[in-house]
């Protein structure tokens, strides 16, 4: 049934991209137009709140705010109030910051918390307590409202409250993947009893009623109390419970003590479109900037779209954007990453100097020396927001693998997040995706761990003109990329941007990965025979884009390989 779907999932991609119009302004794709504003998100209960906090006056990231939280309610797989992720804000007086609100190693983590008798024990980073990261979500949330927003706190988390107390209907998506954890989630008291229907013993089903009431409680006292009503008070309380019970790491002072951080993004630039991008420890505007460079003396437009040269050209630059990555970044806090020479002109020249035009450059020539390894997962969430007024947000947040940590706070009715098999495992050990990393990225107290994570708002004379991210691991920063390629390079529209077939390079391992049905046969012969190790994969990224027209219409564009919606006024 599963491999059915999948394979109808990809047809159905490809024929969108292959018979939409190329050129057409009257209409764009099947991507939803609104002239005020408009949001795309994950889940339809989310786009609708959103929707209704900007019909009430709310902005952007007002929108944001009342989204992650709803999200919380009604994704529990990745939206979330128990793990963190990015925000990018552009405001309409031309203020562009960034909001990270990643979660933080707790004060008793150390290099070697997952060796067990001198061997890597993977679990232990992966699942259960000690895989926990203290949650930087609730945090970020409150310092965004309180310093962009115009509604109070309480009125932007009230639908998210009501959402959760009184339930809503699963969807057929929702009940699966409840369903699909049942063995995992059985073995935490609060994940079995919140998550699982009678235990266990029995299925969801679609049009199931899903009700949360101890998480409703839970988001009551952070709309009673704000931020202490979270890292403080019960649910502090209910948090330290868990950990002690579960043999996890978080304490009164790691809650306490846990801060978001604004940050200045990362620009890049091409066509005279600018790129305003999350900074490290997103490692997507460090790699994103440097592709662009390595790109920018080359006609793209002319080699045409997944051309076996386009294809050749942009792997190879992603394959060393990648091995850099790799090797330099973090957490800015902790590392000194050298940003201004990785992301010059010359640097980015030096680097394809190796570049052949006929010929892959195998990942073992252009590396840094030994790597350990890295492990991230592709379960994040996206959500991009424009306002009637110009105001953008991008957010992409994470517990990084469905449900996190499979453990749930009993009492408050929410997963915390696994991140901390986000930082870099026991050098040499394999991992399940494949993506390595260096020491720049080892486990440290209060250190912030490395994310592809990269939610993206481009300007062109001031003016928001995309807002772009995904869900996917390091396949975000390849699927961002390759949306904003689309449009500004080759000129599609959003929905066929969106809907393109694409392919991801992460250096090592050493795979081209294309999505089935995405490369022509002669394409991909082509491809193998310049010495690529071409690998077919489910669906690279899940983006939710929005288009901003020159007219000010507004384009909302779901990825068709997820169920994300569209929504607007």
């Amino acid at each position: 049934m599963k491999s059915a779907y999948r394979l109808l999932s990809h047809f159905f991609i490809v024929s969108l991209f292959l018979f939409l119009p190329s050129q057409s302004n009257a209409q764009v794709g099947s991507a939803q137009t609104y002239e005020n504003g408009i949001l795309v998100t994950a889940e339809e209960h989310a786009s609708k709140i959103g929707t209704q906090i900007l019909q009430q006056g709310g902005n952007a990231v007002d929108a944001a705010v009342a989204v992650q939280f709803a999200l919380a309610v009604t994704l529990p797989r990745a939206g979330n109030i128990g793990g963190g992720g990015f925000m990018v804000v552009h405001m309409q007086d031309g203020t562009d910051i960034t909001l990270d609100f990643r979660e933080k190693a707790p004060l008793m983590a150390s290099e070697n918390m997952y060796i067990r008798e001198g061997e890597y024990v993977s679990r232990l980073s992966r699942e259960g307590a000690l895989a926990v990261g203290v949650p930087g979500v609730v945090d970020g949330m409150i310092k965004a409202i309180e310093r962009y927003g115009r509604l109070p706190l309480e009125t932007v988390i009230k639908p998210a409250i009501a959402l959760a107390r009184e339930g809503y209907k699963l969807s057929w998506a929702q009940a699966n993947v409840l369903n699909e954890y049942t063995d995992v989630l059985k073995k935490y008291d609060g994940s079995k009893k919140y998550f699982l229907k009678n235990g266990g013993t029995k299925k969801w089903k679609e049009g199931d009623l899903f009700v949360q009431k101890d998480l409703a409680k839970t988001l009551q006292r952070i709309a009673d109390r704000g931020r202490e009503g979270f890292y403080s008070g019960k649910t502090a309380d209910l948090i330290v419970d868990e950990m002690s019970q579960q043999g996890g790491l978080i304490s009164y002072r790691d809650l306490e003590e846990y801060e978001s951080k604004w940050r200045d993004p990362i620009d890049a630039s091409l066509n005279g479109y600018t790129l305003h991008i999350m900074p490290p420890p997103s490692s997507g505007s460090i790699a994103i900037h440097q592709i662009l460079e390595m790109l920018r003396p080359y006609d793209l437009k002319q080699k045409g779209f997944n051309s076996a040269e386009y294809v050749h050209l942009v792997t190879e630059a992603m394959r060393r954007a990648f091995a850099d990555r790799a090797y330099f970044l973090g957490d800015p806090d902790f590392v000194d990453i050298p940003m201004s020479k990785l992301m010059s002109d010359s640097y980015n020249k030096e680097r394809m100097q190796s570049f052949e035009q006929d010929n892959a450059t195998p990942s073992d020539e252009i590396d840094h020396g030994e790597i350990p390894s890295f492990s991230e997962s592709t379960e994040t969430t996206h959500f991009s927001i424009v306002d009637k007024d110009g105001n953008a947000v991008a957010v992409t947040t994470t517990l990084n693998g469905n449900f996190g940590s499979k453990v749930a706070v009993s009492g408050a009715g929410f997963f915390l997040n696994n991140e901390m098999d986000d930082f870099t495992a026991e050098p040499g050990e394999p991992n399940m995706f494949g993506l390595i990393q260096g020491k720049a990225n080892a486990v440290e107290p209060e250190k912030r761990m490395l994310s592809s994570m990269s939610p993206t708002v481009v300007t062109k004379d001031g003016k928001v003109r995309m807002v772009l991210g995904a869900a996917g691991g390091p396949m975000i920063i390849t699927a961002t990329l390759q949306n904003f390629l689309n449009m500004a390079v080759f000129g599609m529209e959003p929905q066929q941007a969106n809907s393109a077939p694409r392919f991801h390079h992460q250096w090592m391992p050493d795979k081209l990965f294309y999505e089935e049905f995405g490369l022509s046969p002669d394409t991909r012969q082509i491809l193998k025979d310049m010495g690529h190790n071409l690998t077919p994969t489910d669906g690279i990224g899940r983006a939710h884009t929005i288009f901003v027209g020159e007219d000010g219409l507004k384009y909302g564009s779901p990825d068709p390989r997820g169920d994300g919606k569209a929504r607007g006024y």
